[in-house]
């Protein structure tokens, strides 16, 4: 591969022009600036402080600036905070940074930098390969074997994008190409990557799931569950996901490529391609038997966590330390991973903003509002409603764990309102909150990846993922419904 010399430039040139924002920005902004000051200007229900309105027009103001993205989430958080200090609707001393002592906010930051240790090792693409040396002769082999990848990554994987975009979508888009399928046209797009890239996401909103630390929002949905009352474990929500999930990586492959199948069904010399490669790797590193080792002590803590009392954020700062000790990751690397510094930002401030919303009085008032809305209905009818309400709203979002942070809390309080057992109630909207991930291009981190590559075009995915979405809920519905009989949750 050549490479081009940057090109010096020149004293003249001065520095480079400002970027200017885009008119699709700035009528997000006007959008917004309009929801906002309709809601801070209006009188404080009954129960609800006076300072309530003001942080619910600003919390929804930040919610519409991560949907309608007119800057990076970072950004809309930190604005959002100073317009919560400078209005009064938090105090600068005590309540506006309460978020960054949350202990489930570094929990999400310390996994984004274990994940890191099965990039840097290789680990990852190293277990992705094994499996396509068994699986791999056909598409749907391949994809079986990609499905197995992200399911072993998942546990130690909070960044669901990290999961897909760093280590899966690479090597689909490496066996497409060697297949002579591009995004370049539609012919060669969909003779095999657009299939393994749209699959890729599907199978990733069942592992992300499927395990309490395999998607950023997950112990988002925990901590607020836990303010509830409700206690959510990660064994526990591990069990409850293991029949319908694993019933849901067996049917995704194979129902994908009978609604968008590839045109290549059969892919001889990939499992050769495989081994290759994995030749070339070589033998396993001393860093990546390091790798397994911190994974499988995080696994058994995270399992064992409630029953010994040791935390999971504990777990996964002893995690990272033992990976900084013995040299797999270094202080420099945790440093450059700017999507987990992004992300502290993002989730202390909107962790911190909800829990003001409920000091404040507003979550019981919206919660009341929608349990009313549910009331007279029996629990069973009242929580499928608004499990349904809460998966299709997400077509409004771009990112989980945004919606998970703005809904969650609510819908929670109203099936529990209805008579739902709460812990049922809690995992179920915990499940939903990772399903609806692939439903738009744009509903999720890995759908961005993916729709991003080209192999997928808009209306593909929303076909598409329609059509997923309404299995996947089949699914967790009838079969966990079932699962969760036999575990007592109802």
């Amino acid at each position: 591969m050549t490479t081009t010399a940057p090109v010096a430039k020149s004293p003249e040139a001065g520095p480079p022009a400002p970027r200017h924002p885009s008119r699709a920005a700035l009528r997000s902004t006007a959008v917004i600036a309009v929801v906002v000051l309709a809601l801070f200007f209006l009188p404080p229900p009954d129960g609800v402080d006076p300072r309530g309105m003001h942080m619910l027009a600003i919390f929804v103001g930040t919610v519409l600036g991560l949907i309608l993205q007119p800057l990076p989430s970072a950004p809309v958080a930190l604005i959002g905070l100073t317009a919560a200090m400078v209005t009064g609707a938090m105090d600068p001393g005590t309540e506006a940074l309460q978020g960054f002592s949350n202990s489930t906010v570094w929990l999400i930051v310390a996994a984004f930098f274990i994940a890191d240790g099965f990039l840097v090792t290789g680990l990852g693409r190293r277990i992705a390969l094994l499996f396509i040396t068994r699986l791999g002769r056909s598409s749907v082999g391949l994809s079986y074997g990609l499905a197995l990848t992200d399911l072993v990554l998942a546990p130690a994987t909070p960044s669901n994008t990290a999961r897909n975009g760093g280590v899966v979508y690479p090597i689909i888009s490496s066996l497409s190409r060697v297949q002579g399928s591009t995004p370049d046209d539609d012919a060669s797009r969909k003779r095999l990557g657009a299939y393994l890239a749209l699959t890729s996401v599907q199978v990733n909103v069942v592992t992300s799931a499927m395990f309490l630390t395999a998607m950023a929002g997950n112990p988002v949905a925990q901590s607020i569950a836990a303010k509830a009352g409700v206690e959510v474990t990660w064994g526990g929500w591990a069990l409850a996901a293991l029949v319908p999930g694993l019933a849901s990586l067996a049917l995704v492959p194979w129902l994908m490529a009978k609604v968008y199948g590839p045109t290549l069904r059969e892919t001889p010399d990939a499992p050769a391609e495989a081994r290759a490669e994995l030749a070339r790797l070589g033998g396993t590193s001393r860093r990546e038997v390091v790798m397994i080792a911190v994974f499988g002590l995080l696994l058994v803590l995270w399992c064992l966590g409630a029953e010994i009392g040791f935390s999971a954020t504990a777990a996964a700062f002893l995690g990272v330390s033992l990976l900084l000790v013995t040299g797999v990751l270094s202080w420099k690397q945790l440093a450059a991973n700017s999507s987990a510094w992004q992300t502290l930002v993002f989730f202390a401030v909107l962790v911190g903003m909800a829990d003001q919303l409920a000091q404040l009085g507003v979550v019981d008032w919206v919660g009341a509002s929608v349990s009313g809305a549910v009331g007279g209905l029996g629990w069973v009818t009242a929580l499928v409603a608004l499990a349904l309400v809460y998966f299709y709203v997400h077509y409004l979002f771009a990112s989980n764990t945004a919606q998970v942070v703005a809904m969650y809390g609510v819908f929670l309080g109203a099936a529990v309102a209805a008579g739902a057992p709460a812990l049922l109630a809690a995992l179920v909207l915990g499940f939903v909150g990772n399903l609806f991930g692939g439903i738009s291009h744009y509903a999720s981190g890995p759908a961005g990846v993916v729709f991003g590559s080209g192999y997928v075009t808009s209306k593909e995915w929303f076909r598409v993922g329609f059509v997923m979405g309404l299995a996947l809920l089949l699914v967790w519905g009838v079969l966990g419904s079932v699962w969760w009989k036999v575990l007592g949750l109802w």
